[in-house]
């Protein structure tokens, strides 16, 4: 018997949590899956799965076993799309984080455009702001704005990506102009608690050196979309992405400010799990996304 049909029937029955979901998942009997699990624990020496008739568990061995299979079976299987990719349409799901923020906005429209171009790939989109952890949560890719720091994970860089400050113009006619940030620090502001620094903005001088300034204000949300609405309606300064802001910018309901403070060493990336063998989809859907950006910029 193919040890690797052994370890698949595992890794099968481990993610289905039982024998006959597995078995109704992958269209083999209960009773095949139970030998050639039974027969990958004799060849191991060791017990992997606790059975009883209502519970189902992993053993010490088998999370470590589970754990470096999966990763030896992904590699596998990533090989083979490699060598298959010449010849064949891709296929297969692709899982992705994407921020609220990123998915809502114009250049979400990437992501549409990547399904509608490959037809038989499952693109499975989850819009969550925070960091997720792509090896531990099963994600293929994860799309981030932020700065960039040192991970053990691999980022392409889509497209640069700055913050701008704005204002209603009726909220400058009542606050007078603003031409320093520290005079944020008394004046009403709208704070997006999506930020990693919350109420604490930072701002940096033309000499490089980097501040930060306390602000306040009746209004704290965590979209960039509803700072931006709450802005437009004279409640505060906000910071918000360029995509948003420049999205409403003809509309001439906010006013930029302070662009000359504003930190600009932030960009728009895919970030995906080093792997030996990167699967073709995953491959193919950040080159996508590469030049959707150079072509829409």
């Amino acid at each position: 018997m193919d040890t690797l049909t052994r370890i698949r029937a595992f890794i099968d029955v481990v993610e289905a949590e039982g024998f006959s979901a597995a078995a109704r998942k992958v269209g083999r009997s209960k009773a095949l899956l139970s030998k050639y699990v039974r027969e990958l624990e004799d060849d191991l020496g060791a017990l992997l799965l606790n059975r009883t008739t209502r519970q189902f568990s992993l053993t010490e061995a088998g999370h470590t076993y589970y754990r470096t299979a999966s990763d030896i079976l992904k590699e596998i299987d990533n090989l083979a799309d490699l060598v298959r990719e010449g010849s064949k349409d891709l296929k297969g799901r692709i899982r992705v984080s994407a921020p609220r923020t990123f998915a809502d906005a114009a250049i979400g429209r990437s992501l549409i455009d990547f399904a509608a171009a490959h037809p038989d790939v499952t693109l499975e989109i989850i819009s969550d702001d925070r960091f997720v952890d792509l090896v531990e949560e099963g994600y293929d890719v994860a799309i981030r704005i932020t700065r960039l720091e040192d991970s053990g994970l691999i980022a392409r860089k889509l497209s640069a990506f700055s913050l701008i400050a704005c204002a209603s113009p009726e909220y400058l006619e009542r606050h007078g102009p603003i031409t320093h940030p520290s005079q944020l620090a008394g004046l009403p502001c709208i704070v997006d608690t999506n930020g990693r620094t919350l109420n604490n903005w930072p701002f940096e001088n033309k000499d490089g050196s980097v501040f930060s300034v306390s602000v306040h204000g009746r209004l704290e949300v965590n979209s960039p979309l509803t700072a931006m609405r709450a802005a437009e309606a004279g409640l505060g300064v906000a910071v918000l992405p360029d995509f948003v802001f420049k999205e409403r910018q003809d509309q001439g309901k906010l006013v930029p400010i302070l662009s000359d403070y504003l930190q600009t060493d932030r960009g728009i990336y895919a970030i995906y799990p080093h792997r030996r063998y990167l699967p073709a989809k995953v491959r193919a859907f950040v080159d996508f996304l590469s030049q959707w950006f150079k072509t829409n910029a």
